[in-house]
């Protein structure tokens, strides 16, 4: 009876977060769905088109581009991010002053909005004022100076370290709070057998943080697939569509075409699509731990 009170508990206590997030996640998703199978321009009345959006999505040359930008996302945060905080909390998980500044200061980008971010490397990409130009001319090397975000040939790449630099402070603490919750009898245990330092992390820590690694790769994935506040604020999905994301594919298609029927087969396409990455990276995760 008792067993059976703590669940009815734990059900009404629930229940209300998850009414809120159906009512807000799960019903525009259908909602979006929905509307993908109609050509509406988000006034008057809807007329019904079957597929037609959809099949019009995967012949649309921009938005297998705006994957091919997603791709690259997903790749630089998974390689970029995920690496980094690791790299970061190992050298940073202790409590001296010096280290919970660094800290802090890795942290820091987490706290300011992505308007923000965006218009600081707008300036440090700027040709003419931004630092950047400005540190290769003295350092002589002026052949390098570029139109970071102009070119569509690097454009991509430039949006890669305010897209690290925005979210490694996210992981960093993630990790850290892994790292302390490691039982002091293990440290003490792989000490007594001699195990320290590189061999220390690669056949103790690493395995036992190994399933935060995993949500923090998933994160990466789904934060990356959604990208499109940093990108919106520097390029807008410029110049001629080389940095366009599959997000901001999604909004210039609704909000400045008025195609709303189309950029709701976008946003389904987009869902469909993170679900498969995810699911492709959980397998391949729990592969290798089951073989580790």
């Amino acid at each position: 009876m008792n067993t059976l009170r703590i669940r009815r508990f734990i059900v009404l206590g629930l229940l209300p977060s998850v009414v809120i997030y159906a009512l807000f996640v799960f019903v525009p998703v259908i909602w979006s769905a929905y509307y993908g199978f109609f050509n509406w321009k988000g006034i008057g009345a809807a007329k019904f088109i079957g597929f037609d959006n959809y099949v019009e999505v995967f012949k649309d040359p921009i938005f297998w581009r705006a994957l091919k930008n997603n791709i690259i996302f997903v790749l630089a945060s998974v390689l970029g991010q995920v690496p980094l905080a690791l790299i970061l909390a190992i050298l940073l998980h202790k409590n001296s002053l010096l280290q919970r500044f660094l800290r802090s200061a890795v942290f820091m980008p987490m706290v300011l909005s992505a308007v923000v971010i965006g218009m600081i490397w707008q300036y440090i990409y700027h040709p003419q004022i931004g630092i950047l130009n400005f540190l290769l001319d003295r350092l002589g090397l002026a052949s390098w100076k570029l139109q970071w975000l102009s070119d569509s040939k690097i454009a991509i790449f430039s949006l890669i370290p305010p897209l690290i630099w925005s979210f490694v402070g996210l992981y960093l603490i993630i990790f850290i709070s892994a790292f302390q919750n490691i039982p002091g009898d293990i440290h003490d245990a792989a000490k007594i057998d001699g195990a320290t330092g590189a061999r220390k992390m690669v056949s103790i820590i690493l395995p036992m943080i190994w399933s935060t690694v995993q949500v923090a790769i998933v994160l990466c994935i789904s934060g990356s697939l959604k990208s499109f506040d940093l990108v919106y604020i520097m390029t807008k999905g410029g110049p001629a569509h080389s940095t366009e994301l599959l997000a901001t594919y999604m909004y210039n298609s609704t909000f400045t075409s008025y195609r709303y029927g189309y950029g709701s087969a976008i946003s389904t396409s987009i869902i469909a699509i993170s679900l498969l990455f995810i699911g492709v990276s959980q397998w391949l995760m729990s592969r290798k731990t089951k073989t580790a």
